[in-house]
């Protein structure tokens, strides 16, 4: 049933739930721990890794159901066991019983640390990144092709809409007045923050992943196909060359570049356990302008007195004290967007934007992508999820609607953006989800907390203030030395340490130690993965006085990301050059009055070429 040799999943929950006898022996006693750890046992054995990954978390998303006050906790519905005469589960129903009532209700005083319990098991495993089926692989696609569908209705609706508000049509059935009146104000907000914005000073880029055409890092800067959709608007000479004088030498091969609309690529990629994440790998040239556009875009948002309070793209802190916040005081709810990037239409973006920026904006957007089938579909989305223009436009076509149809100043205020989580006050939430709809995008109401003491947003869930957000499991251990799993197993551990849950912490790192052999501890300082504690006789044991440095130094396990050299010709390599150098590794710093600094790690060099995912374990002198 286990997925590898080595670290067993079941294992690891029983050893949890011994953790958890030992902290609240009060509550969950030895007798009571052996019960349940027999109970894991026996499910999983007929279940398999489901039962971690799948049956687990749905009693856990009933809890937080039950914890908002959406709806009460039912047992039997999801296949546990009632108490006798209650509704609450039997399996860790001593937890239960501290925080609802018989009857699924949360008590009047219920016992947060209880709640911390349950939520770190039923969610220990809820984002294993196991294999999934190509059943799974389709039903990804199928709500893609979906989501597709119902943007067209949604573009009637939205061109109609556009129409009353330019006042070309003043008859409509399916426009209220309010909504109108929404639009406009929503319009207003935009164009004064993009009043002084120039869509043309710009800083082109190439981005670390794939992209449609295929090309490989280096080739990216040697363009076979630029679109006259981006070059009406960005010229080629001034946008895709590094100078005047690249454009003289090579002009005889720029003629043979093409100029057709390429389509974006849609590939999947690994999530969780309830299936892979849909990507839409943009085309390079789109991608390049993308890149310098939509950080353009990002860096007035941060900037703007307009948004720099109510959306960020850097910080999720504002929207995690918010969470907290809401859950103590019940003052504000938290949201979370379904489908979020692919309901953003291009309609509503026509709608919502200066017709100035819009232009730019729809110049470098793919309109088609292809399916991993081989199917070309047309876009109605303004971009999917992979386009640099994605994230941002998302925000700001969020922000600008609830800006618009917020009654009162407080209110606005008390908006704040991350991408598809927002916070907004409580007494506006019903009708925050009413706009939000009204414009085509669909609120999930499963995570979206409005009532009760229960909030979560950007990674924190909190319950009356206090940070219940579970440990959850992603990387699948690999019996086998790798990069990744090392590193993020000793996260785990820590973690685990972290929370007084030293049995389990042990068995990982008994695991790991019979992997990888000696680990460095957190004392002795090392700029490399380490672990909370290690016994002596584990740490690593070959170690040297640097003369030069005059320091002590151990040979440990190290990440290091193999560099590939490629020399390209060199006008490509200059290009790159006035794209890339200089920029770094930026420094955000805590008071955003004050100016970004930007690090460089190492020396810029033009031939030089980092890949993703690629990261290697290596022993060296720490």
């Amino acid at each position: 049933m286990a997925l590898n040799k080595s670290l067993d999943e079941i294992k690891l929950i029983a050893t949890l739930l011994h953790d958890v006898s030992v902290t609240h022996e009060e509550v969950f006693n030895y007798t009571a721990c052996r019960k349940t750890q027999k109970w894991v046992y026996k499910r999983a054995a007929s279940e398999g890794i489901g039962f971690l990954t799948k049956t687990l978390s749905r009693l856990g998303k009933a809890f937080d159901k039950a914890l908002s006050e959406e709806s009460p906790l039912k047992a039997s519905k999801l296949r546990f066991p009632s108490q006798p005469n209650s509704e609450l589960p039997r399996f860790l129903g001593e937890f239960f019983n501290r925080v609802l009532d018989p009857s699924g209700v949360v008590l009047h005083q219920p016992c947060v640390q209880s709640i911390a319990v349950i939520r770190d098991l039923c969610y220990l495993f809820y984002k294993y990144e196991v294999p999934y089926s190509e059943v799974q692989e389709q039903q990804v696609i199928d709500a893609f092709e979906k989501t597709e569908d119902d943007l067209n209705s949604v573009t009637t609706q939205i061109d109609e809409l556009r129409r009353v508000v330019l006042q070309t049509d003043t008859r409509s059935r399916v426009c209220t007045f309010e909504r109108v009146d929404v639009a406009r104000r929503a319009r207003r907000s935009l164009s004064d923050l993009f009043a002084y914005f120039d869509p043309r000073d710009i800083l082109p880029r190439h981005g670390p992943g794939a992209v449609a055409t295929k090309q490989k890092l280096w080739n990216k800067f040697q363009w076979t196909n630029v679109s006259s959709r981006i070059t009406d608007m960005y010229p080629f000479d001034a946008y895709f060359c590094a100078s005047a004088g690249h454009v003289c030498d090579s002009y005889n091969g720029f003629k043979t570049i093409t100029d057709t609309d390429l389509p974006a690529r849609v590939l999947l990629v690994p999530k969780d356990s309830r299936g892979p994440r849909l990507i839409s790998c943009e085309p390079v040239d789109f991608q390049w302008i993308q890149q310098g556009l939509g950080r353009a875009i990002t860096d007035l948002v941060e900037r703007s007195p307009i948004t720099k309070w109510n959306i960020n793209f850097t910080y999720q802190q504002p929207n995690q004290f918010g969470s907290l916040l809401g859950s103590l005081t019940g003052k504000y709810a938290t949201l979370d967007l379904k489908e979020a990037s692919d309901r953003v239409s291009v309609a509503l973006v026509r709608l919502l934007f200066p017709a100035h920026i819009y232009e730019y904006l729809d110049a470098c957007r793919s309109t088609s992508t292809v399916l991993p089938s081989g199917k070309e579909i047309k876009l109605k989305k303004f971009a999917p999820m992979g386009s640099s223009l994605c994230f941002p436009i998302m925000a700001l076509t969020v922000w600008a609607i609830l800006d618009a149809a917020a009654p009162d100043t407080d209110t606005r205020e008390g908006i704040l953006v991350y991408g598809d989580d927002v916070i907004v006050p409580t007494a506006f939430a019903g009708d925050a989800i009413e706009h939000l709809e009204s414009f085509g995008l669909k609120v999930n109401r499963d995570k979206s907390c409005t009532k009760g003491h229960f909030r979560e947003s950007c990674g924190v869930d909190a319950f009356r203030g206090i940070n219940v957000t579970p440990l959850r499991i992603r990387t699948v251990w690999s019996s086998t030395p790798s990069a990744e799993s090392y590193t993020s197993w000793i996260a785990y551990a820590n973690s685990f340490y972290d929370r007084r849950y030293y049995a389990t912490y042990e068995y990982i790192v008994g695991e790991l130690v019979r992997t990888y052999g000696q680990i460095p501890g957190d004392d002795m300082s090392l700029t490399c993965p380490s672990l909370r504690v290690t016994p002596l006789e584990q740490r690593p044991f070959k170690t040297r006085f640097n003369q030069r440095l005059q320091i002590r130094q151990w040979l440990v396990r190290d990440l290091k990301a193999p560099v590939v050299t490629h020399v390209s010709d060199g006008w490509s390599m200059l290009l790159r050059y006035f794209t890339e150098a200089g920029r770094g590794r930026s420094t955000k710093p805590t008071d955003r009055r004050l100016p970004s600094t930007f690090v460089e790690e190492h020396p810029f060099s033009v031939s030089s070429y980092t890949q993703r995912g690629t990261s290697m374990l290596v022993r060296r002198w720490r």
